[in-house]
């Protein structure tokens, strides 16, 4: 049956979701994948209730305990954790204008649309590290009331830093003194993000002019300050040496790989002796070149479900014509295998690398995992960087990012291995949220309106 188009869906019909299933929920002789980066387990069985894994069995449960429940013949199937995107800037929260300024402008029903992509790709919770903080601390509320079907949303509302500095647009909390910006992290403390952004960027790098920085003492004052609060940080930096400084200044995560250039052994060991979870964030750059150059990925499957006609058609035309014409563009692509092999050598050395696209869209996930298979880290290996590193990055991982007994069940089950190909996450049988299976033909995405 043809849904209604989105945009006459009334708000009502966008907030509605399905109740959290009241019987037990048994996936029955599947593939095991856990996220954990163990070896997959055949003839697996899982019995899930009130939204959390209670047993793991090899082979089937026993006739007692599948009465009453729903049980999923898992054969021939992979089950894996549900995907993670630990760098997002949800759409509809800003616009960029004419002359590449941002401001605020609320479109929710676009928000929700890329929220449902996310769901629709087999994601199942992203953190958005900056947005128009009344925005997307609404959705986040909306999302843990359970009034919007939605992955699980974790945020830092407002980004935190220099007047001048990367990210200092509306929305954002500006420190340029000490103690003196206490008064404004107390209000910002005070609508409880997950987790802080900093930026600490002078950004005289590529094609880009020289801002402000952060200076390094007020940022070692707010890190503590959050961490005192119990709030974790992160911070986007793109140096070895300002992610180093970072590091030493008590940061928890970083919000991106060194581009800039090559990283030294030395610093892998100590992102990994300090066990600093790095976002892998490769998918932002590479996508300049990849729309200017070859905008036929856009033919895809999960595009081609979650985009318009019309903005496929766009970004094929116009967007891909402005990216040819930035030297942004190109000084990206060549720096994007520079990021690539530093996120292998820290990978190499026992880091914790965790996905992130730094984009707004499920489809960029999955780009994500190819980037970091590109990069020679092994296919079992980028499961457990989308999932429970990624898990580990928020300091959610007794909740979630694998699949064990007393967890959350998040999952997804596929068609194919991931293992073998890791574009076969891409081949999504069922996706659930907390135990509860997300029916993707009602989800409010083009494919389902056509």
């Amino acid at each position: 049956m043809k849904l209604i188009s989105l945009a006459g869906l009334t708000l009502a019909l966008l907030l509605q979701i399905d109740p959290a299933p009241a019987r037990p929920l048994i996936i029955e002789q599947t593939t095991l994948i856990d996220g954990s980066g163990r070896e997959p387990v055949a003839n697996a069985s899982l019995l899930i209730s009130d939204g959390t894994i209670r047993r793991i069995i090899r082979g089937s449960f026993p006739p007692q305990q599948r009465r009453g429940a729903e049980v999923i013949d898992g054969r021939g199937k992979y089950l894996i954790p549900g995907l993670m995107d630990i760098h997002v800037h949800l759409r509809g929260g800003t616009e960029v204008t004419s002359s590449g300024l941002r401001k605020i402008k609320v479109d929710k029903k676009d928000g929700i649309q890329m929220l449902h992509s996310y769901l629709y790709s087999g994601v199942t919770a992203i953190y958005d590290m900056g947005n128009n903080p009344d925005y997307i601390f609404a959705l986040r509320q909306e999302e843990r009331a359970g009034k919007l079907l939605a992955p699980r949303i974790f945020t830092t509302g407002s980004i935190v830093t220099h007047p001048g500095s990367h990210g200092s647009g509306p929305g954002a909390v500006l420190i340029d003194r000490w103690p003196e910006g206490k008064p404004a992290l107390d209000a910002h403390i005070r609508r409880a993000p997950d987790m802080v952004k900093l930026t600490y960027e002078e950004r005289g790098w590529g094609a880009r002019p020289a801002i402000p920085l952060l200076p390094l003492d007020i940022m070692q004052n707010i890190v503590e300050y959050y961490n005192d609060q119990g709030i974790r940080s992160t911070v986007h930096a793109s140096s070895e040496r300002r992610a180093r400084q970072a590091i030493f200044a008590g940061v928890d995560t970083l919000a991106h790989p060194v581009i800039q250039g090559p990283t030294t052994e030395e610093f892998a060991r100590l992102v990994s002796a300090k066990r600093i979870p790095m976002a892998t964030t490769l998918t932002i750059g590479e996508n300049y070149s990849r729309l200017a150059q070859h905008p036929e990925y856009l033919d895809q499957a999960l595009y081609q479900a979650v985009l318009s006609q019309a903005e496929i058609a766009r970004l094929k035309t116009q967007k891909s014509a402005q990216y040819k014409q930035q030297t942004w563009t190109w000084w990206m692509q060549i720096m994007t295998p520079v990021a690539q092999q530093n996120l292998r050598m820290i990978h190499d050395q026992g880091g914790i690398l965790a996905l992130g696209t730094d984009q707004s869209m499920g489809p960029a996930v999955h780009r994500e995992m190819e980037l970091l298979a590109a990069a020679g880290i092994p296919n079992l290996a980028i499961i457990r960087i989308a999932t429970l590193n990624a898990a580990v990055f928020l300091g959610r991982e007794a909740q979630l990012g694998s699949l064990a007994e007393g967890k959350l069940a998040d999952m997804v089950l596929l068609n194919k291995n991931p293992v073998e190909d890791i574009d076969n996450a891409k081949d999504i049988a069922m996706v659930f949220k907390q135990g509860a299976s997300i029916d993707r033909s009602r989800l409010h995405l083009p494919i389902n309106d056509r």
